[in-house]
């Protein structure tokens, strides 16, 4: 072999190795960014314990008794129970139900209606609690001097219209013949009527904020997004590629929510699969103005692209800046005066029904 073809041979080589190298280069260059291993923490040394007489004492691991864990559960569990949102004038048309004698919780749950709904509204019934003198959902072992039932006159479906109204006293009715009551319902136009104003409210005073979060180079893994915002404070929701701020007060709505590709999340190998977009979330009626969901909800985004080398845009691909922030943190805050205004707060029990 002559001098010129081992040096074309050499060429080659080089330039094949060249060219693998730099597959691999991009190929590695492209994968998504991953999530990095978390340190485990430090363990503490155990101090010894000193025993009454001086000398060192075995330690003792804490230890739970199931049975006597369980029975304090169960106990807790019958202290707190889970309290329904009571019917209100404000957003329901009720209708008092009159009772000769007393009722007891097991007769009226027997009584109840098969579903909870009339159409698209919320259907409810409230008893008067002998012993609390107060109005709750119907319980077995309580006793009743009255009922009342009530359907919701608006939420985010709609305004109550006189089809659904006339299913409400259906349903009513049925509950009071069942239980040997006589109802009294409202005037089916006025209470549709005012209906169609509640909702007009409602309609002109919604709001549902989102942010979307672009990757600018790289792609990001599943598993670095779930990553990124869990240093955030952000928790996994019920539904693969949704996470969520929870609220500070238990039984509140999350404050944000925070989702990306549902089949991402799904793949039989989501860290080699590519996320670009994430988009961030605020309910505005759901969520208590105190919790200050709108400037955590920036400083989120600001935080996640600032980190994950990321920009803020809008739904039509346009950058958000603070600026922009700015302005419509001053809007929501004039909503919430409204909403307070009217009785229907931001993350009240009546402002998440209406608002639902």
């Amino acid at each position: 072999m002559s001098s010129l073809q081992i040096s074309l041979a050499v060429v080659g080589g080089l330039v094949l190795a060249g060219v693998v190298a730099h597959s691999a280069w991009s190929s590695r260059r492209n994968l998504p960014k991953q999530a990095t291993p978390e340190a485990p923490p430090a363990e503490q040394p155990v101090a010894p314990v000193q025993d009454s007489e001086g000398g060192t004492a075995e330690r003792q691991e804490p230890s739970f008794d199931v049975d006597s864990g369980l029975a304090s559960l169960a106990s807790l569990t019958t202290m707190t129970p889970d309290r329904k949102p009571g019917l209100d004038v404000l957003i329901d048309a009720v209708a008092p139900v009159v009772i000769d004698g007393m009722v007891s919780g097991e007769a009226a749950l027997a009584a109840m209606p098969s579903t909870r709904r009339a159409g698209s509204k919320p259907f409810g019934v409230e008893g008067l609690s002998v012993i609390t003198g107060e109005w709750e959902f119907p319980t077995a072992g309580h006793r009743y001097s009255a009922f009342q039932c009530g359907v919701q006159l608006a939420n985010r479906t709609g305004a109550l219209n006189q089809i659904e109204y006339s299913e409400f006293v259906m349903k009513a009715q049925a509950f009071a013949d069942a239980i040997g009551g006589e109802p009294e319902f409202p005037e089916m136009l006025d209470e549709v009527a005012r209906a169609r104003e509640l909702d007009q409210f409602a309609s002109g005073h919604d709001a549902q904020l989102s942010f979307t979060l672009r990757a600018v180079n790289t792609a990001w893994s599943p598993g670095y997004v779930q990553q990124s915002a869990g240093r955030l404070g952000f928790v996994a929701g019920s539904i693969p590629g949704r996470m969520v701020l929870p609220a500070s007060q238990q039984g509140h709505a999350p404050i944000l929510g925070l989702a990306f590709d549902t089949q991402a999340a799904m793949a039989e190998d989501p860290e080699q699969t590519a996320l670009r977009e994430l988009t961030l979330s605020l309910d505005v009626p759901q969520v208590l103005r105190s919790e200050k969901p709108f400037a955590r909800m920036c400083e989120a985004a600001l935080s996640l692209a600032a980190n994950m080398d990321g920009v803020i845009i809008d739904d039509n691909g346009n950058l958000i800046r603070p600026e922009a922030m700015e302005v419509i943190h001053a809007d929501l805050e004039q909503l919430y005066d409204t909403l307070d205004s009217r009785d229907l707060s931001a993350g009240s029990v009546l402002g998440r029904r209406l608002f639902s």
